[in-house]
């Protein structure tokens, strides 16, 4: 099987990344990358979610989802692989071009490899869950039947 790691933006599979500069729609709102939206959702309908989304790179917004300081939802643990397939979905139906190389990579697995996530992530070494790749699998699979 052919697999795909991706994980900095500037690579050949970039825009998989939730750091890519790939602004979706959702909500009513515009969302500079994926990352904002994921991590804004941490804190729907408060002021938080507003200020990740105004964060100045995914990075940012990144670390503003993480920070405990801030009212996490009750239910995030229940709700964030929802959320995640939403802003993926929405990214790939929402960019033309990000949907042909998604279509392009045909039945290959794909893998965020990061030692930096090895619940998104593959940690690494293989033995993260691999949770955005398989997203992106799932979506790929939806793109082709819709």
């Amino acid at each position: 099987m052919t697999v795909i790691n991706f994980y900095s933006p500037k690579d050949e599979y970039g825009g998989f990344s939730n750091f890519a500069r790939c602004p979706v729609f959702l909500k009513g709102k515009l969302w500079p990358t994926s990352e904002h939206y994921f991590q804004a959702q941490k804190f729907a309908a408060t002021k938080h979610e507003e200020a990740v989304r105004l964060a100045k790179s995914p990075k940012e917004a990144a670390q503003m989802g993480r920070d405990r300081n801030r009212p996490l939802r009750s239910d995030w643990e229940v709700v964030k692989e929802e959320v995640m397939r939403e802003v993926v979905w929405a990214k790939f139906t929402q960019h033309a071009e990000l949907k042909k190389i998604l279509l392009a990579t045909d039945d290959a697995m794909l893998v965020e490899h990061t030692e930096n996530d090895s619940e998104w992530g593959d940690g690494g070494d293989g033995s993260g869950k691999n949770k955005l790749g398989k997203v992106l699998m799932a979506v790929r699979e939806q793109l082709r039947t819709a």
